[in-house]
C-alpha cells in the first residue's frame, strides 16, 4: 500500500481545495456581510494542512494502483468533508456545534440537501453561497474535477475515476485520456449549470438566486437559500425550469456527450435505462397526482403539486414547494420509497440507481422464464446489450449490502430514541442522498442526537460512493502486499 503518495495527494488536493474558499470571500466582500474573516481562515488552515502533507510526503512520487484509488477516494471525501466544515464552524452561525458543522458540510459535498439549519433568509449570503457551492462540487466529484485540472498530481487518473464514477459499469470512458474525459464530464456540467442559471433568471429569480439554485439543481443537491426552498417563489415557471433541470441532471453524463458530439438527440432513446427511467417517472406523476386529486378535489392543483415533488424527490433532489410529509394518505411514503430507485447511473443522482433495479427486474423475470422452460437460455439484455453474469453478481451484491447498511443504521438511529417514521425516512434520506425526511427531520435536522448525525453522515458518503468503493478498505485482502 502506498501511504506515503496517498498523503501527497490529499495534500496538494487540499492545498487546491482551499482556493475555493475565495468565490464566497468575494461575495461577503460585495455583500459587505461581515463574513469574509470566515473565509480567509478557512482558507489559510486548509491551505497550510495541505501544504504540511504534501511537504512531508513529497518525495513519494510512485504511479498510483488501482486499489490506492478506493484509499485515496475515501480519504479525500473524508478530508474535503471535514475541512470544508471550517466556514460553518468558525462562529459565522451562531450556536452551530463541531458536530452540526460536519454534518452540514458532508451534507453538501454529498449532493444530500440535508440541513441542520433553519432561518436561511438572515444567514450571511456568503455562507448560503458557500452551501451551494460545496453541493455544485460534489455533484460531478470532486476527484474527477482534481483529475480534470490537476495534472500536476502525477497520479494514474483512471483508477480515481473508476472508484468515483457510480454505476454498476465503471471500466468505459468517453476519452481516450482520462484528463480528457473528465474535462469533457466537467464541461457539460458547467453548460447546464450556466444554462440553468439563465433560464432561472428568465422566471424571475435575482442573479445570485438564479445562480446559487442552478448549483444545486445540476448537482442534484437540493440545498436552498430559504427555509421555504423554491416554495418562497410560488412560481409556476421557476418549478418547470427546476424540473427540467433535474431531469437533464439525472440522466448518465456519458449520454449528454455523445449526443452533443454526434448531435443527435437518438442516444437518449436508444438507452434502456433512460426510457426506463422516464416511464417510471410519469407513472409516478400520474399515480401521486390521482391520489393527491382524490384527497385535496384540486386537480390542476394536485398535478403541479405532484410533478414537481414527484421529480424532485425520485432524482433525489429534494426541493420543496409545500409540506409533502403532511400530505394525506400515503404519498409522502411512496415519494421516500420512490427515491431508493434514483436516478441514471453516471449522473448526479443517488439512490441504488434506474439500472440496477433495471437489471433486478429483468433477473426476476428470467427465474420465471426458467421456471417455465427449466433448460432454456435467457440472457439479460439492455439496451440490446448481453449483460453477463459477473455485472448481476456485482449488482445482487451492492443491492444486498446497500440493504444491510439500510438496517443497521436504522437500528442505531432507534437506538438514539427516535421513532420509526422518522429514524427509517432520516435514512433513507442520507443513505440515497436526497435530503428532506418525515417525522421530526420533516425540515431539519437539528433536533436529532449527535449519535444519528454521525450515523446519518456515514450513511451520507456510502451512498456517495455507492458502498463498496469503503467496505473495500475493511477487507484484509485489501491491506496485503
Amino acid at each position: 500500500m502506498r501511504l506515503g503518495v496517498t498523503f501527497r495527494i490529499v495534500g496538494r488536493l487540499l492545498m487546491f481545495f482551499s482556493l475555493t474558499m475565495l468565490p464566497p470571500l468575494f461575495v461577503s466582500v460585495f455583500y459587505q456581510d461581515g463574513a469574509h474573516g470566515t473565509f480567509i481562515y478557512a482558507a489559510c488552515i486548509i491551505f497550510a494542512s495541505g501544504f504540511a502533507l504534501n511537504l512531508c510526503f513529497r518525495q513519494f512520487k510512485e504511479e498510483l494502483r488501482t486499489k490506492d484509488g478506493f484509499l485515496v477516494t475515501v480519504l479525500c471525501y473524508l478530508t474535503l468533508g471535514s475541512f470544508s466544515a471550517l466556514p460553518f464552524a468558525s462562529g459565522a452561525i451562531a450556536g452551530l456545534s463541531v458536530v452540526d458543522a460536519l454534518f452540514e458540510s458532508f451534507s453538501g459535498l454529498t449532493t444530500t440537501g440535508a440541513t441542520v439549519l433553519s432561518g436561511l433568509e438572515y444567514l450571511p449570503a456568503s455562507i448560503l453561497f458557500y452551501r451551494q457551492q460545496l453541493q455544485w462540487l460534489g455533484g460531478m466529484g470532486i476527484i474527477v474535477l482534481a483529475v480534470a485540472i490537476l495534472p500536476m498530481l502525477g497520479i494514474g487518473g483512471m483508477q480515481l475515476y473508476r472508484t468515483e464514477t457510480p454505476g454498476p459499469v465503471k471500466d468505459s470512458k468517453l476519452t481516450p485520456r482520462i484528463k480528457q474525459t473528465a474535462i469533457a464530464l466537467w464541461s457539460i456540467y458547467l453548460s447546464l449549470t450556466l444554462a440553468c442559471c439563465f433560464a432561472y433568471y428568465l422566471a424571475g429569480m435575482n442573479f445570485f438566486q438564479a445562480l446559487c439554485h442552478s448549483f444545486s439543481t445540476v448537482a442534484i443537491g437540493g440545498f436552498s437559500t430559504f427555509d421555504a426552498s423554491l416554495g418562497h417563489f410560488d412560481s409556476a415557471s421557476i418549478e418547470m425550469v427546476a424540473m427540467i433541470f433535474m431531469l437533464l441532471s439525472s440522466i448518465n453524463f456519458a449520454l449528454h456527450f455523445f449526443s452533443f458530439r454526434d448531435r443527435t438527440l437518438k442516444s437518449y432513446w436508444r438507452d434502456e435505462e433512460v426510457r426506463t427511467f422516464f416511464l417510471f417517472m410519469v407513472a409516478a406523476v400520474a399515480v401521486v397526482t390521482m391520489i393527491l386529486a382524490s384527497e385535496t378535489g384540486t386537480g390542476t392543483s394536485a398535478l403541479r403539486l405532484a410533478a414537481f415533488h414527484t421529480v424532485s424527490m425520485l432524482t433525489t433532489t429534494g426541493f420543496v414547494t409545500d409540506h409533502f410529509a403532511s400530505w394525506p394518505n400515503v404519498l409522502p411514503y411512496l415519494l421516500i420509497l420512490g427515491a431508493f430507485v434514483g436516478a441514471c447511473a453516471g449522473s448526479t443522482g443517488g439512490g441504488l440507481k434506474m439500472i440496477r433495479v433495471l437489471l433486478i427486474y429483468k433477473q426476476g423475470l428470467r427465474e420465471v422464464h426458467r421456471l417455465i422452460h427449466p433448460n432454456a437460455v435467457f440472457p439479460i439484455k439492455v439496451s440490446q446489450r448481453v449483460i453477463g453474469e459477473p455485472v448481476m453478481e456485482a449488482v445482487w451484491g451492492f443491492c444486498s449490502i446497500y440493504l444491510f447498511l439500510f438496517l443497521v443504521l436504522l437500528i442505531i438511529l432507534l437506538g438514539t430514541g427516535l421513532d420509526f417514521l422518522t429514524a427509517f425516512s432520516a435514512v433513507a434520506a442520507a443513505i440515497n442522498n436526497l435530503g428532506p425526511g418525515l417525522g421530526d427531520v420533516a425540515e431539519t435536522y437539528l433536533a436529532i442526537t449527535d449519535t444519528a448525525k454521525i450515523s446519518l453522515i456515514v450513511g451520507m458518503v456510502a451512498g456517495r460512493l455507492e458502498i463498496f468503493t469503503i467496505l473495500v478498505l475493511f477487507s484484509s485482502l485489501y491491506w496485503r502486499k
